[in-house]
């Protein structure tokens, strides 16, 4: 049992041991398993129906499970869980040094991708990496495959240092960036063997800069799925029957316009909106008092038509933070039924299909908006037209639900502001994230009385899902040390 007494604050010695020990950890071999890592193409099950023959996916999870158990942390137990039909979990636990501690701090992470894209800088790729003046390109360093890196080298730090903390255990999915529709089963499965969780510790998530620790207040939710039109049973001269044969895209155009402005981008059904509490909007105030206009100027704009940038929704950083965030919104991420503009002959097209992304407040309901979203697209269709929505998902788990932090117990809220002063020399900031963690909903359901830190490295130009992703590894180094500190600081 550590002589340490744990009652005591970190001394100033102790935190720049544990960001030492975190630096050393990245250089020597964090960067190299990433790099190992982003080298292989392990795309989530929905971007690769055959991931189980394919074997990507196993191979990262077996690397990345090799590299924990590798580490020989006193009594760390680590297992590859699997049910049949579904993506594999690791789940690896390590017993307390705190004395007396009945509490479990869970880590959480995921090691899937999403798929290739393009646009990428000619000497970059999606699984070719490259570590360039402390940033690591590639697809899935960032998003979020060091997260079991990162976790177990917090516990580490704080082991070396002889430093007490409550028992750990990590969980770390296959499946998140297909909405995680297999975690529910691996989360009733492993219940039992969480312990009585205090503290959530999710490292899938992002940093409004780079230059202070970043608390994730709120995540949206998200339905996504495939809208298609069909109006014939194949192509057809576009001179012959245009004007008599109604078009699949001006008819979904139709059926979109009863779901989204398209003049202003707002979403319709008042359904998909919720109120954004009071709390919410000062920390967007504060944030925007930091950020500025960084808040949208960061985005890669493309030269607009007077030869200037082009403009974002709003210039207002408070209301670019709270759109991005509190208020849904639709993207068309894909499409299917045309054909490349080469080979693009005078055809009337006999369907036009688009991949939508719809984007949820984070106290709405994610099921039920998929489900209300299927009813208003499908019904009364134009023309009779065949209009069908297959959201993404299984049956009962179409959408998935946001998440709205519980209110920072005085503790969590005093380290991670003493954390973000001692590893990075400022304080803390509050930022809400547009993206998607299902697992954060489902925890704060099964253990509401935990705490949550949710953050990650997600900054500025990180660009994750798409082109030039990279790995900020500075900020990953200081959130290691920042995440081991805020551990040790739990009562």
């Amino acid at each position: 049992m550590n002589a340490r007494d744990p009652s005591l604050p970190l001394q100033r010695d102790e935190t720049t041991a544990l960001g030492e020990f975190a630096a050393r950890v990245w250089d020597e071999e964090i960067v190299p398993a990433l790099t190992d890592y982003i080298a292989v193409p392990a795309k989530s099950p929905m971007f690769d129906a055959d991931w189980a023959a394919n074997g990507h996916i196993e191979k990262v999870l077996r690397d990345a499970a090799s590299w924990v158990e590798s580490k020989k942390v006193a009594g760390l137990k680590l297992e590859v869980v699997r049910l049949a039909g579904r993506t594999p979990v690791i789940f690896f636990e390590v017993p307390a040094t705190k004395p007396d501690s009945q509490d479990t701090i869970v880590l959480y992470g995921h090691l899937d991708k999403q798929p290739e894209f393009n646009g990428w800088r000619n000497d970059l790729g999606p699984w070719t990496p490259k570590y360039e003046n402390g940033l690591l390109y590639g697809r899935g360093g960032a998003d979020d495959g060091y997260a079991v890196y990162a976790s177990l080298t917090a516990i580490m730090a704080l082991d070396k240092q002889g430093i007490p903390r409550p028992r750990c255990v990590g969980i770390i999915e296959t499946c998140e960036e297909s909405g995680s529709f297999d975690l529910p089963a691996y989360i009733e499965l492993l219940k039992p063997r969480l312990g009585n969780v205090s503290l959530v510790v999710c490292l899938d998530s992002g940093a409004g800069n780079y230059e202070q620790l970043w608390l994730t207040t709120s995540l949206r939710g998200m339905v996504s799925g495939v809208l298609k039109v069909e109006v014939l049973s194949e192509g057809i001269h576009s001179g012959d029957a245009s004007g008599l044969v109604p078009s699949s895209f001006r008819i979904l155009r139709q059926v979109l316009d009863r779901l989204e402005d398209s003049k202003t981008g707002r979403l319709l059904p008042e359904s998909f909106h919720c109120e954004i509490p009071g709390a919410r909007i000062e920390q967007a105030r504060a944030t925007a008092a930091i950020l500025k206009d960084e808040v949208w100027k960061r985005m890669p704009w493309a030269c607009g038509a007077d030869g200037g940038a082009v403009l974002p929704t709003t210039q207002d950083p408070v209301e670019g933070l709270l759109n991005r965030t509190w208020r849904p919104t639709l993207s068309v991420v894909g499409v299917d039924g045309f054909p490349e503009l080469k080979n693009a002959g005078n055809v009337l097209r006999p369907y036009t299909a688009f991949k939508l992304s719809l984007r949820l407040p984070p106290l709405v309901d994610g099921n039920e908006a998929a489900l209300k979203l299927k009813a208003l697209l499908e019904d009364n269709a134009p023309y009779n037209a065949k209009v069908t929505f297959v959201p993404d998902g299984r049956a009962g788990a179409y959408g998935a639900t946001g998440w709205n932090t519980p209110e920072l117990s005085p503790w969590l809220s005093t380290a991670l502001n003493e954390a973000s002063l001692a590893q990075f020399g400022q304080p803390v900031g509050y930022i809400g994230q547009g993206g998607t963690i299902p697992l954060m909903s489902m925890l704060q359901k099964g253990f509401p009385a935990a705490q949550m830190m949710v953050c990650g490295v997600l900054g500025p130009k990180s660009n994750a899902h798409g082109p030039n992703e990279f790995l900020h590894v500075p900020y990953g180094k200081r959130l290691t040390a920042a995440v081991a500190q805020v551990m040790a600081a739990h009562p």
